[in-house]
């Protein structure tokens, strides 16, 4: 069986939560209660799995003053 390559998570289009809260240092409940708001940009659903948008995660967090 070949093991899987790792991609490093900024290089990744999607995040999981504990990619996304590693990648930025905001805390995995944080993330999800950004997450939920309906008009949130960075979240895409597949299914019931969240994954957040790391480009639009970046943008947001670049015109963000506080979270």
């Amino acid at each position: 069986m070949r093991q899987r390559d790792t991609i490093p998570f900024w290089e990744k289009r999607n995040l999981t939560l504990e990619e996304a809260a590693a990648y930025s240092g905001i805390g995995i409940n944080k993330l999800r209660m950004l997450s939920d708001k309906e008009d949130c940009s960075f979240v895409l659903w597949v299914g019931r799995k969240r994954l957040i948008k790391r480009k639009k995660f970046d943008e947001y967090l670049d015109g963000a003053y506080s979270i």
